[in-house]
């Protein structure tokens, strides 16, 4: 079980002003802005992408009181203490696509996350919750520990959002997408020298 969780050593970074301009293509590829910036379900999309069930593979679910450990800024959003959640999402065959951390109130985590082996879009979707992703930042950088568990070197690229329930903050996310993801994507950046 992990003590800490896997955030990228940023060479780049946006904020909530970026995402809602978007990058320039030569940075990342409109296919990957619409997985990176969307606010659609990554763990829906991946599932589009690959044709195989999304699956996730818990590593860590701790109580961390009020310590955001180099969380985002916006986990001072989400109702202490917390509760981190990390996981793999993957495919049925075993593929590592994702990465996720979530700080969750752990008042409330066991009322949303009934079935903790499920991908949270799943868990709300069976439960009719009504959200709203609210993308925050946008990340590019390295982290050896993701290099080791992608089997794919960095750099990575990674976001982080709010989930938004009834007016509240439910959760703060922090995804990183595997590289392995060019075979669907097509490359992270588009070479305008060839249009």
């Amino acid at each position: 079980m992990p003590a800490t969780w896997y955030a990228l050593d940023p060479i780049w970074e946006g904020d909530e002003t970026v995402v809602q301009q978007g990058l320039p293509h030569t940075q990342l590829a409109p296919a990957w802005q619409l997985l990176m910036l969307g606010d659609g379900s990554p763990t829906r999309h991946l599932q589009l992408l690959t044709g195989e069930p999304t699956e996730v593979d818990v590593i860590d679910m701790s109580p961390i009181g009020e310590d955001a450990q180099g969380a985002p800024a916006r986990i001072q959003m989400v109702p202490s203490p917390w509760i981190r959640r990390q996981v793999w999402l993957r495919t049925a065959s075993g593929q590592r696509l994702a990465y996720a951390t979530s700080w969750w109130e752990a008042s409330h985590v066991d009322e949303y996350l009934q079935n903790r082996s499920l991908p949270i879009w799943a868990s709300l979707a069976r439960l009719r919750t009504e959200l709203y992703r609210d993308v925050q930042g946008i990340h590019y950088g390295h982290s050896a520990p993701l290099e080791l568990a992608f089997g794919q070197r960095g750099p990575f690229w990674g976001r982080h959002y709010l989930f938004w329930h009834h007016g509240r903050p439910l959760t703060l996310i922090y995804e990183v997408f595997s590289p392995y993801l060019t075979k669907y994507l097509g490359s992270t950046e588009l070479d305008l020298s060839k249009r």
